[in-house]
């Protein structure tokens, strides 16, 4: 008996040994993630450069952006839980080392500010749906200090992306471009487009870390 214990503690051993070897394998690093982004600066490597898919709206700003939200969000699109055709490609000809090493370099590509930043206020009626949807309690203050590195940083991020965002969390069965995200959906859904449309205008307005640092060959 004693014996099967050890070998069963042997063996759950082994186990934790080698989830934490895995863990580490696939930590991600900047220096690498340089030399993997090159199908991304096409796109976010280009200061106002919109995508018309599944409407007109700039592509996200992700220097800056925490590694843990972008590595979850290039694994959902490999995935096919966070739907979007262009980005299914990438995410699927990614592996984890690759997806850590992408999200490592965009997040040290835009350092945050030390500055204190003025955040203005909302109107009444966004008042009033910031508070209804709780934003806060996940995004952390200014919509830039999220409570997990699986959150993303909001503010200052384009208006129109993150309508569309928000109507992607809303539509999250949507085949082509529904965002599978429980929390979120739940959400948005509590809102009409208009109100959305409230809410992004706002957030895009509060100074944030968000940035789109410029690809210099793309730089005339």
């Amino acid at each position: 008996m004693k014996k099967t214990l050890s070998l069963m503690f042997a063996a759950v051993l082994t186990m934790q040994v080698a989830t934490v070897a895995n863990a580490q394998a696939v930590a991600g690093n900047a220096d690498r993630g340089k030399d993997k982004v090159a199908m991304c600066i096409g796109c976010h490597g280009i200061p106002g450069y919109k995508a018309t898919f599944p409407e007109v709206y700039h592509v996200p700003k992700i220097s800056g952006q925490n590694a843990k939200y972008i590595e979850a969000a290039l694994k959902a699109y490999r995935e096919g839980t966070r739907k979007h055709p262009s980005m299914r490609g990438i995410g699927g000809s990614l592996t984890d080392e690759d997806i850590a090493d992408v999200a490592a370099f965009y997040e040290a590509s835009a350092k945050p500010s030390t500055t204190e930043v003025t955040v203005p206020t909302p109107s009444p009626q966004v008042a009033s749906l910031l508070q209804k949807g709780a934003c806060v309690s996940c995004h952390g203050a200014n919509f830039s200090k999220p409570i997990d590195g699986n959150t993303p940083k909001i503010a200052g991020q384009y208006a129109d992306y993150l309508y569309a965002s928000l109507k992607a969390y809303r539509d999250d069965t949507h085949r082509t471009w529904g965002r599978g995200n429980p929390v979120m959906a739940g959400q948005a859904k509590q809102f009409s487009d208009q109100e959305l449309k409230a809410l992004s205008k706002y957030l895009s307005t509060v100074p944030g870390d968000l940035a789109t640092v410029p690809e210099p060959r793309f730089i005339r």
